[in-house]
């Protein structure tokens, strides 16, 4: 696996010059209760569904799963859609309390992934914290997998034989990097689906914990977007009551995890950056995941911040989407090549 070579500097040397002046803003008033609840308005701004006209040939709807739990998410459908088509489930980040599948930048993201891969994306919501505590997320998480199962996701949001459900691939960034793997490991484990086959998994930056601080959560102590006391706060209001960063939510590859031995997982794609305070706990779950004799893959953005993803300015942004678009290509490929045998 890559090994990140990080200079003590906090900051990505190569960012442009208009989005490092907003990321200053960003950090100086994240410091204070008044700049954070501001921050908070401003991640709500909001992009529409465009079901009649596609933006950049993609067109979305918004579907609802549950109404009691305010349960839906975003579908993204990519132009020249076929039966060939992958389907991707993607999980916003935002520390299990901030954001949902309409907001601008997961918006803009989703349907950048539906157009390059190309893919059909379900972008789904889960209820947040600190209302909703462990485990609502992934319960959530699972009851959009058992939807889009059904007879009417096909019937009714896939123009009948269109998108190809045995070609599923869980997704996501942060958070719910860490809501996709534990979705995964439920699903890896459930014999019931009727049209779904799980493919691949893949993580941007996923959000694991544990008690013990890694040398990066210890250097990067002003990172950008996030950093160890950030990260500590947002898992005490996930974790139920009286638990630690060592709970198998959190500290997936603990003593108190799943053991994913005799499970069949999918194959795994992790991306992981080098100004990330996540980084070491990320390339610690690849380390576990392959002990545990699954495929995984491990890619290191050396000048990537926490959370680059959402600004298409970034050069590592269109780097992701590259290297998730291969992944998926090629993850379906050998599938293919098996079933074919």
């Amino acid at each position: 696996m890559s090994k990140s070579t990080t200079t003590i500097s906090q900051w990505p040397p190569n960012l442009p010059a208009k989005l490092r002046l907003q990321l200053s803003l960003y950090a100086a008033i994240n410091k204070t209760d008044f700049g954070r609840k501001l921050l908070s308005v401003l991640a709500e701004a909001r992009a529409d569904a465009s079901p009649h006209h596609p933006i950049h040939g993609v067109t979305s709807s918004d579907v609802t799963v549950d109404p009691d739990r305010h349960l839906w998410f975003r579908l993204f459908l990519p132009p020249d859609l076929s039966p060939s088509t992958p389907l991707l489930i993607y999980f916003h980040g935002g520390g299990f309390q901030s954001y949902s599948p309409d907001n601008n930048f997961f918006d803009a993201l989703c349907r950048n992934l539906a157009r390059e891969i190309p893919a059909v994306i379900v972008s789904a919501s889960y209820r947040l914290t600190p209302f909703f505590r462990y485990p609502c997320q992934y319960e959530d998480g699972f009851d959009v997998l058992k939807f889009v199962d059904g007879p009417e996701f096909r019937s009714k949001y896939l123009k009948g034989s269109s998108g190809d459900l045995r070609k599923c691939f869980l997704a996501g960034d942060s958070a719910g990097g860490n809501i996709a793997h534990h979705v995964a490991v439920r699903a890896s484990g459930h014999g019931s689906f009727k049209n779904l086959k799980l493919m691949g998994l893949i993580e941007l930056m996923p959000f694991y914990g544990g008690e013990e601080r890694t040398e990066a959560e210890l250097r990067l102590k002003k990172a950008l977007i996030i950093d160890a006391e950030r990260t500590d706060k947002m898992w005490k209001t996930f974790l139920p009551e009286g638990a630690d960063r060592d709970h198998g939510a959190a500290n997936v590859m603990g003593p108190n995890g799943v053991d994913l031995s005799e499970i069949e997982f999918p194959k795994t794609l992790v991306i992981c950056g080098g100004y990330d305070p996540l980084q070491d706990l990320d390339k610690r779950y690849c380390e576990w995941l392959d002990k545990c004799g699954k495929e995984v893959e491990l890619k290191v953005y050396e000048n990537a911040f926490h959370g680059f993803y959402c600004f298409q300015e970034v050069a590592e942004t269109k780097m992701m989407i590259q290297d998730v678009k291969e992944f998926v290509h090629r993850t379906a490929a050998a599938a293919a090549g098996v079933d074919d045998a």
